[in-house]
């Protein structure tokens, strides 16, 4: 065995270790009135349900899921046949390629569960080797996907790729050929990006969950559920092809991403960090008596002209069932079922978004979706909503006094120089880490003499009085302290112009953590190491997962 491979094993058992500690400690004590529920829809979110499906388990709770698509999830709901459907779209009403129905006479409410990027994974040999670091601007992915652009040789790509190579090789797009909220998600961003070309493919304007084959040459190619798409491309016959997924089947697959061109001119990846930061312009339907109460607004999100966010960022949703006389969720044992199991996933559940291609919801998003939940007491009285306390919730992104705020956002490293549009392209396969950590906030529940330092570490003794904080430290830690910044330019720390990084600059840093009551401190003092390797540890270990291929063969990264 290698020595890298012996250290990828220790990291997965330390990581596997770590993570069964944090489902411990933050598990929902268990009930004997659990009922099993039954759900399905989104393949887009499949990877993260199914990651709380595991979890829940040890707590008694049984959740059955089937990843069938959101059309085929809201179908299910609409007509009674499922507890709970989970979509990346609202309904519809009249869905514009089918003319179906898409709509319910349920009474129902939508949680927003996670974030996430939509992805372009792609399979391209050049010399026996997969191509890795490609990049697309919005406008080549467009063409690609309408039948403009149609090989891999294309000049669109290579100046998107400043001048790099590639093979003469023709394209081909692997397209759902199933009713998909991911697809929903790309031809919205399409429909308000690229509108004429969207439409000159399309034969309309709007979004669509049945994605058109509009080439009449067989390159474009339709596969069921991410499954089959990502299968399509890693196939030994998948030269040539991309395809769109959310970034965990492709990160999970080992497989490269394109890096998306954004509005401010740097190409990136969908990581848990561009992803929150994209979201920060996200627009929520705030009208809570509107049927459409939290579905998302996503214009601003596709322009941010933030270096670091990712243009195709959104968020999945739970299509709840509210009515006291519901057919399918009729009893109090379900509801409480769902009512804890979603507690749970919205709160430490989030913890494990990033590790699974995923990025973890905000403080405003998750009150908002437990006050959702309150709506199960509502129609059941009998409904205990203790669970959907967020002074008690492990969500790692929280900062208090600012409800919008994101914690992975605020500390989300710069993109490389070499990652600007007409610069690099950055071959060297590596990602730059975040100089902070929203993982503090584990510590810092209550104390006396509460005090930060320089590393961003929190010193408490027991009691209630807020801490005070000092130092000039290089990350970003709860209070204010000191922050390195990486500058785009150079791809150095601001204010340092040597080659090992050794500058630093100071400057405000926001409090991480939102005040728990002190019942909660013994809970989170156990969760930090776990969210530490959570959210540090195990995207570095898949970083050097994917980076293995380049080292151990030295060929094409």
């Amino acid at each position: 065995m290698s020595v890298r491979v012996a250290r990828w094993s220790v990291h997965v058992g330390l990581v596997a270790f770590l993570l069964s500690v944090l489902v411990v400690v933050q598990s929902l004590p268990a009930r004997a009135d659990y009922t099993a529920l039954q759900g399905d829809g989104s393949s887009w979110s499949a990877g993260i349900i199914n990651q709380w499906i595991s979890d829940a388990e040890p707590m008694g709770m049984r959740v059955d899921y089937t990843a069938s698509g959101s059309s085929a999830g809201r179908k299910s709901f609409a007509t009674g046949q499922d507890d709970f459907a989970v979509s990346e779209i609202p309904f519809q009403g009249t869905d514009p390629v089918t003319k179906e129905v898409d709509d319910t006479n349920r009474d129902y409410a939508y949680l927003p569960i996670v974030a996430g990027g939509t992805a372009f994974t792609y399979h391209v040999e050049q010399a026996g080797e997969l191509m890795r670091e490609v990049r697309l601007s919005g406008a080549t992915l467009a063409k690609i996907f309408t039948n403009q652009i149609t090989n891999w040789n294309d000049a669109a790509i290579k100046a998107d790729n400043n001048g790099r190579e590639f093979p003469d090789l023709e394209i081909a797009p692997v397209v759902r050929s199933d009713g998909s909220g991911t697809t929903a998600q790309f031809t919205r961003w399409l429909d308000a990006q690229y509108p004429a070309l969207w439409k000159a493919c399309n034969g309309q304007s709007g979004l669509t969950s049945y994605y058109p084959i509009c080439d009449d040459s067989g390159r474009m190619v339709g596969q069921s559920g991410s499954d089959g798409v990502m299968n399509k491309i890693t196939s030994s016959a998948g030269n040539g092809t991309i395809g769109y997924v959310e970034y965990s089947y492709a990160l999970n697959a080992d497989y490269p991403v394109v890096k998306v061109l954004n509005a401010a001119g740097y190409y990136v990846e969908p990581t848990a960090y561009n992803v929150a930061v994209a979201l920060t312009k996200a627009r929520i339907n705030e009208d809570s008596s509107s049927k459409n109460y939290l579905t998302q607004i996503l214009d601003d999100v596709y322009t941010n002209a933030d270096p670091r966010a990712y243009p195709l960022s959104s968020y999945s949703y739970l299509i709840m069932p509210t009515g006291a006389d519901d057919p399918k969720l009729s009893t109090t044992s379900k509801r409480q079922t769902l009512v804890d199991f979603m507690s749970y996933a919205l709160c430490t559940g989030q913890v494990q978004a990033a590790p699974y291609g995923y990025s973890p919801m905000p403080l405003n998003l998750v009150q908002a979706a437990m006050k959702q939940l309150v709506r199960l007491k509502e129609a059941d009285p009998n409904v205990s909503i203790a669970a959907t306390d967020v002074t008690a919730c492990g969500n790692p992104t929280f900062i208090a006094g600012d409800l919008s705020a994101n914690c992975l956002a605020t500390i989300a490293p710069m993109p490389y120089a070499t990652d600007k549009e007409g610069a690099g392209p950055n071959l060297t396969g590596s990602n730059i880490t975040p100089t902070g950590s929203c993982l503090n906030a584990a510590t810092v529940a209550t104390g006396t003499t509460g005090t930060t330092t320089g590393t961003g570490t929190t010193t408490n003794t027991s009691g209630t009085s807020s801490g005070t904080t000092t130092g000039a430290g290089t990350t970003t830690g709860t209070g204010t302290g000191s922050t390195t910044q990486i500058d785009p330019e150079t791809g150095l720390a601001v204010g340092d112009t040597s080659a090992d990084g050794s500058g630093s600059t100071t400057g405000a840093v926001a409090t991480t953590i939102a005040a728990r009551p002190a019942s909660s401190s013994a809970v989170f003092g156990a969760l930090s190491a776990a969210e530490l390797v959570a959210l540090v540890v195990v995207p570095g270990a898949l970083a050097v997962q994917r980076r293995r291929r380049t080292l151990d063969g030295g060929g094409q990264p």
